[in-house]
């Protein structure tokens, strides 16, 4: 069973069944396979990123990293017979998926947040983002975790899905692996600067039509008039070309302000506006997981309705 063999509505089944199942299980809580990974990662960049050829070995490092678990993972979905190629296509897929974890992650900072518990906010806030949050007020974590549900509802569950519709289990696969790498080495850092420049580019690549897909999703199911506008007006004054439409375009479907001064490694950045409307708080936590959700529902019923479609064109 090849991945051309997937038809829209084998595809539209196994999606929906490995997001029910991260739904269920969430991510493993023991022996989770990125860890290894991680590790691998870890281990390439200690022997490779050593400041010469540093963007021909940071290539290497990724294709290292990511191109034989994907090219097993290819080979196994073709040799296996249907039944279990199809259990390892949605394994691969829950294996590339987030959505739980978003939520587990993000939901209980909302929580805080509403109790007027900064210090436990703080605590939960500075595990899922790399800015400082020693002294960050309510309405600095509110947008920290804004923006991380908005962002990581691209890079965690969007984005997997698209290259699942695209190439299966493999392709989620691919992606989850490519996004991972990103977060480890795209600093632009004098350590990673032409390391990590690989690693950045092949996740923008990979995530440029995703972003765009998710940031349309986000503006359809909200405020659409004010998400478009933002998305026009403010995503290009964004570093990332592909979080600044997500984020632009989240932020006004919600009407929030995001963006603004964030320290980062001991540096504050004064990062351009996003969004239109309130300042951030605890409501707007959640409220930003429900849109994630509400789009992951958007997502599988487009899916589903595409296979229905695709059924008398097959017969």
């Amino acid at each position: 069973m090849t991945t051309a063999t997937l038809t829209l509505p084998l595809i539209a089944t196994l999606a929906t069944a490995g997001v029910a199942i991260d739904r269920w299980l969430g991510e493993p809580r023991s022996a989770h396979p990125l860890v290894a990974f991680g590790k691998l990662a870890q281990q390439l960049e200690t022997q490779l990123n050593t400041g010469r050829r540093g963007r021909l070995l940071g290539l290497l490092a990724w294709a290292l990293a990511v191109l034989p678990p994907v090219l097993v993972a290819a080979w196994l979905v073709a040799v296996l017979p249907f039944v279990l190629a199809c259990a390892l296509h949605v394994a691969l897929l829950w294996f590339a998926l987030g959505a739980r974890s978003l939520d587990d992650h993000i939901a209980p900072i909302a929580r805080a947040l509403a109790q007027r518990n900064l210090v436990e906010a703080r605590l939960l806030t500075a595990r899922i983002v790399s800015r400082e949050t020693t002294h960050a007020d309510e309405a600095a974590l509110s947008r920290a975790a804004v923006e991380s549900a908005l962002e990581n509802g691209n890079d965690a569950i969007f984005g997997a899905l698209f290259w699942f519709a695209i190439a299966g289990g493999p392709g989620a696969l691919a992606f989850r692996l490519a996004n991972t790498l990103d977060a480890m080495w795209g600093y632009r850092t004098p350590r990673y600067l032409r390391f990590g420049w690989a690693a950045a580019r092949i996740d923008d690549v990979l995530n440029w039509i995703p972003a765009r897909l998710t940031a349309t999703s986000y503006a359809l199911l909200g405020d659409t008039r004010t998400a478009w506008r933002c998305w026009r007006e403010q995503a290009p004054r964004w570093d990332s070309p592909n979080a600044g439409p997500v984020m632009a375009s989240g932020a006004g479907s919600l009407n929030v302000m995001l963006g603004g001064p964030a320290v980062y490694h001991g540096e504050l950045e004064v990062r351009p506006m996003l969004g239109a409307g309130e300042p951030a708080r605890a409501g707007h936590v959640l409220a930003a997981l429900q849109l994630v959700q509400r789009t992951v529902f958007l997502w599988l019923a487009v899916l589903i309705v595409l296979a229905l479609l695709s059924v008398p064109l097959q017969s």
